[in-house]
């Protein structure tokens, strides 16, 4: 795609910062207003039907690395539905956002897993007028998505996990990489979010997160690292086109994630016990309790931390290259 004339004037003008976290719920970003108000479209980003995105090739040999062993993967080489190692999430879920998640919003094509987030009316079975929950009182849901996970089939603990993938940088869009222990309700069962896309402090940015149980119920102890979205524009003004490689190597002592690379975070373990909540002091992310791991979450929310949605730019679509775990190679005497 040819460099638009905005991306020229926001590498002229703007920096990238990395800042604590900090949540807008709310807001619009059609456009992203830089420290001296000009106006920057940053999500001009190719229609599907215009593009052919580039997978890996199907013949391609997962990487391999010293010091460890590839012990699970997918790399969506068959077209059709996901295999039945991933589940579909039901409903409405979390987060008071948006979309109703279902099966029919997914699918693997073009050696792509491809999550399709679609602006459409459907009913709600499980209404009432009266109910306090939010996913029981809304009559209808007018979006729909795709959530995947690997719980019922796949935990791991320690390890490499390394993630392709296109992510849709659309008002309201809120795709997501991450992991749930498989133990223990959150936030005690620990997440780690390897990617997150959303508004925070006024503007899109890229996450990179951790949380862990406090002395409350369902109250996190985060760490998080949140990077404004023009810190990877002004490296590369076409990014949002892009694949782009997200990994996380978790060892007994620390959780490190990246992007292309790039250390955008450092979760330092010794920190992460939870706080004691149902006399819970474990630590969700290095223990040794029996069958301890955490699964795999593939999403695509919308609306929540996203943003209002732009009704006119859906579908959204997310797709995913590949999946790879990765273990350290035990050293025997």
């Amino acid at each position: 795609m040819k460099c638009h004339l905005q991306y020229l004037i926001l590498l002229a003008l703007l920096s990238s910062c990395v800042t604590n976290k900090g949540v807008d719920t709310g807001t619009k970003f059609d456009v992203y207003t830089n420290t001296k108000n000009v106006n920057v479209a940053y999500n001009q980003v190719i229609p599907y039907e215009q593009t052919t995105y580039v997978a890996t090739s199907r013949k391609t040999i997962p990487t391999q690395y010293d010091g460890y062993k590839l012990v699970w993967n997918d790399e969506f080489d068959i077209d059709g539905l996901p295999r039945k190692a991933w589940s579909a999430e039901q409903g409405f879920v979390r987060n008071n956002e948006l979309q109703w998640y279902q099966m029919a919003n997914t699918k693997v094509d073009r050696g792509c897993l491809v999550i399709e987030g679609r602006k459409e009316k459907i009913i709600n079975p499980n209404y009432q007028a009266d109910n306090e929950d939010w996913r029981r009182n809304r009559e209808y849901a007018e979006y729909t998505s795709t959530s995947l996970s690997t719980r019922n089939s796949f935990v791991f603990k320690y390890g490499r996990l390394e993630v392709r993938a296109k992510i849709p940088v659309i008002s309201g869009s809120w795709p997501a990489i991450w992991l749930l222990g498989n133990k223990w309700d959150w936030p005690q069962c620990g997440e780690i979010d390897v990617m997150e896309f959303y508004i925070s402090n006024g503007r899109p940015s890229i996450l990179a997160n951790a949380c862990w149980g406090s002395d409350q119920r369902w109250k996190a102890v985060w760490n998080t690292k949140i990077i404004p979205f023009t810190h990877f524009l002004s490296k590369d003004s076409d990014w949002a086109n892009q694949f782009h490689l997200w990994r996380m190597d978790w060892d007994s002592k620390f959780i490190r994630i990246y992007l292309d690379g790039e250390l955008l975070n450092e979760i330092d373990l010794s920190q992460t016990q939870n706080r004691g909540y149902g006399g819970n002091a474990e630590n969700p992310f290095s223990n040794d309790v029996n069958d301890f791991g955490a699964y795999i979450l593939l999403n695509l929310a919308i609306g929540g931390n996203g943003g209002t949605p732009d009704d006119s730019r859906f579908p959204l679509r997310y797709f995913v290259d590949y999946v790879r775990v990765y273990q350290p190679i035990e050293v025997k005497d």
